[in-house]
């Protein structure tokens, strides 16, 4: 049922909290109802999780441990409770209004999410996770890098563009990529991670350090920030709980393919709900759902898996002489499982660790080009269909990606470092600006408490710090200092 109450008559409506300087005001909705079972809201968690589930789970955490320990595990725990509540103020303001995080910013000021969209591509468009996934295939099959990076890349490309709905698409490929690492995890804990390993879990707790002097600030900020997602993709929850229908996300058409889809009409601007006993009864439980969802999968899952992947490169590599200080140290790794394991599971954990990869790269792709479309779409290109935005920025971003590994920059650990400190720059601009549209723009009922604003001034404050540090040790380095 729409709303009769109109911005500027005589009676007070929530859509007078919006700035419309920039872009005009929602419209008013009443809040969907949200499904009788939980079960019927999994799935944007999953994707976090399976997208995250790359550079920190199988590439930097355990290239740490390999290489001092599992002293600085406990930073997975602290980026993960900090992203967590992150993804939730992010989800808070789509849950309300049906528009992305991305478009709040921009009501503030027109250009926050071209912005945000440039340092996603700036993050992203040095492909890391494609060429980590081709050089675990190397080890599997042989070949080069480069050229299997390159094949990976135009295969991202066709199964963004023949899927009818892509988030669809994306969802079970994620949720397939998760169901594999979780039986790795299994597999593991009984075969590969011996009794003295166990052992030495709690010195995750009583050994905690920060090993910055072996490692520098850039590759722990890095592992920081991608524990669990980072940079972009947190923002792209919003598009990805629209997708799912989650709030007022159920009144806007989703993304889908120009080949296979069938394009709706879909609004520059949102929707939000008066307040209402009724409306505030609805909120409160997909509220409750999108909370319980993102802990269960997305929090849970992450941290598991940073887990079980830092042991395993303790049982292996730890310690050992002449280690790569590079993503070889997987190649390592995978030997030393098939010495003591057997030849099986080294080839397993490759498998699992290229096709993880693969799904990252892919997600990446996904909200990488979900971003730009949007803001395209909402504040720069009215008219257009956002659709065929999407999809000329996913062949953008591949033909790009292309072009970097015919370059030769194809050193996986350089270029994921590159892409987590660009992230953890986003990530410390847009906690404050979560804390600015939350508090100013939704309605008092549903505003963030102390706790969350709490969490917010947190995250601003933490990936600031780690921010300074990071640019500091870099342009000392490059004076020579």
């Amino acid at each position: 049922m729409v709303s009769t109450r109109q911005p500027g008559g005589n009676s007070s409506s929530v859509v007078d909290l919006f700035p419309t300087k920039h872009l005009e005001a929602p419209k008013v909705r009443d809040m969907p109802e949200a499904p009788a079972r939980f079960r019927s809201v999994i799935g944007p968690g999953i994707i976090a999780a399976g997208v995250g589930m790359a550079s920190g789970e199988f590439i930097l955490y355990p290239y740490i441990a390999s290489q001092v320990g599992l002293v600085f595990v406990w930073a997975a725990f602290v980026g993960l409770a900090t992203q967590y509540f992150l993804n939730m103020e992010i989800e808070r303001y789509t849950l309300a209004t049906g528009e992305t995080a991305l478009t709040g910013f921009s009501r503030y000021w027109r250009h926050w999410g071209l912005v945000f969209a440039i340092l996603a591509y700036f993050a992203n468009i040095w492909p890391g996770w494609a060429t980590s996934s081709a050089t675990l295939i190397t080890y599997l099959v042989g070949g080069s890098v480069p050229p299997i990076a390159i094949g990976i890349l135009l295969l991202i490309g066709v199964i963004l563009t023949m899927a009818p709905v892509v988030y669809q698409a994306l969802e079970k490929i994620e949720m397939v990529k998760v169901a594999a690492v979780l039986l790795l995890i299994v597999v593991a804990s009984f075969a590969a991670i011996s009794a003295s390993t166990w052992a030495d879990v709690p010195h995750i707790v009583t050994r905690a350090g920060l090993p910055y002097q072996e490692l520098g600030f850039a590759l722990l900020m890095g592992a920081l920030a991608f524990a669990g997602a980072g940079g972009g993709q947190n923002l792209c929850q919003s598009n990805w709980i629209r997708d799912k229908r989650f709030g007022m996300g159920a009144y806007v058409p989703r993304i889908v393919s120009p080949v296979t889809g069938h394009p709706e009409a879909a609004p520059s601007t949102g929707f939000v709900f008066e307040p209402t006993p009724e409306n505030l009864g609805r909120w409160r439980r997909w509220w409750k759902f999108a909370n319980i969802e993102q802990l269960s999968t997305f929090v849970a899952i992450s941290f598991l898996t940073i887990l079980f992947t830092s042991l395993l490169a303790y049982a292996t590599v730890f310690g050992q002489e002449g280690l790569a200080s590079d993503i070889s140290f997987l190649e390592a790794e995978g030997n030393a499982l098939n010495e003591t394991v057997g030849g099986w599971f080294g080839t397993f954990f490759w498998i699992i660790g290229a096709f993880s990869l693969f799904a990252a790269a892919l997600g990446i792709v996904d909200y990488t080009s979900r971003l730009g479309a949007d803001v395209l779409k909402t504040a720069y290109l009215k008219g257009a269909n956002e659709s065929k935005i999407y999809f000329a920025l996913v062949w953008g971003l591949v033909v790009i990606g292309i072009i970097v590994i015919l370059s030769g920059l194809s050193q996986p650990l350089v270029l994921l470092v590159i892409s987590a400190v660009t992230g953890g720059l986003m990530m410390f601009i847009y906690s404050a600006l979560l804390l600015l549209v939350n508090k100013r723009v939704l309605p008092k009922e549903i505003r963030p408490g102390i706790g969350r604003v709490a969490a917010l001034i947190w995250a601003f404050l933490l990936f600031g710090f780690l921010s300074v540090l990071t640019f500091n040790q870099q342009l000392q380095n490059l004076l020579g200092g």
